[in-house]
């Protein structure tokens, strides 16, 4: 008997122990993240529920998501009472171009850093990293100084043409392109193809999942850029949404806190970046996996 019970636990005792052990760590785990995304998510709840709410409610029961009585009065003084729709074009407007001739300004910085030789590349390279480095705040008055000079303050120029370069994605793209074999374009060019027609045909293509990461960066800043649109434009007709908001925040409709008018706003503008970011993020995913059951 005593032998019997001396017994070292058998090889499946031990396999369900660890077991056990496991899955109680897995939970935990997962309570944690639980914890942490309802805290990250509950801003955008309350926003949600202050902008479908009475005003006197929203400003008594700020914290409260629950609303007493479900109405749209904010959402329909956006559209009535501000310039939200003038705002909101402006700032698809500008988007839409500022981030297209990113995607292909950076694109072609980054293939020329990566693949042609030239002198002085190593110092453009050098600087781009610089320019990461610096503050954009720092910036802010030269960049005025710039536009005025040029002549296009206070126009849609002066809000598109700053943001058609940016140093974080030629680095971007000058990485990933030094990640595609050189033979691949040695092939093209044995068949007559020139540096462009190679870059557009052959490498660019190879290049979706930086260029989905660049798109989806750019649009985001440009859509949510605000001091840019501080020292490139006064007139009220040219002003995106970032600035609108901020101009309704400042009390521009008169005095009370107005709640459902200027949340309803702020969920208004994040719908874009967030259908964007949805749709591109999937393309990248597939595109990721795709390469890696290629490689």
């Amino acid at each position: 008997m005593t032998a019997l019970a001396e017994r070292p636990a058998t090889p499946t005792r031990r396999r369900g122990d660890r077991g056990a052990r496991t899955l109680a760590s897995r939970f935990l785990g997962y309570a944690v993240l639980v914890f942490f995304s309802l805290v990250f998510l509950y801003p955008f709840v309350i926003q949600i529920g202050n902008s479908l709410k009475t005003e006197p409610d929203a400003a008594a029961n700020p914290l409260s998501p629950i609303p007493d009585q479900l109405v749209l009065d904010g959402f329909i003084r956006i559209f009535t009472g501000t310039n939200f729709p003038l705002w909101l074009g402006n700032s698809l407007l500008v988007t839409v171009v500022a981030t297209t001739g990113r995607v292909f300004f950076c694109s072609l910085a980054g293939y020329a850093l990566a693949r042609l030789r030239f002198r002085g590349r190593s110092g453009l390279f050098a600087a781009a990293i610089a320019v990461m480095a610096v503050p954009g705040v720092v910036l802010l008055i030269p960049k005025f100084l710039v536009l005025n000079q040029l002549g296009i303050y206070n126009s849609y120029s002066g809000l598109i043409v700053p943001l058609l370069a940016d140093a974080a994605g030629v680095f971007i793209m000058k990485q990933f392109f030094e990640s595609i074999p050189v033979s691949v374009e040695e092939a093209a060019r044995i068949d007559g193809a020139s540096i462009f027609r190679t870059f557009w045909s052959v490498v660019l293509p190879m290049a979706k999942p930086a260029l989905i990461t660049l798109t989806i960066l750019s649009f985001q800043g440009t859509w949510n850029e605000f001091p840019h649109s501080l020292v490139s434009v006064q007139d009220p007709s040219l002003f995106t949404l970032p600035r609108g908001l901020a101009d309704l925040v400042s009390g521009s409709l008169g005095k009370g806190t107005q709640y459902p008018l200027k949340l309803g706003a702020a969920l208004l503008a994040t719908i874009p970046v967030a259908i964007i970011f949805v749709v591109f993020q999937r393309y990248f995913v597939r595109d990721a996996n795709d390469g890696s059951d290629k490689g």
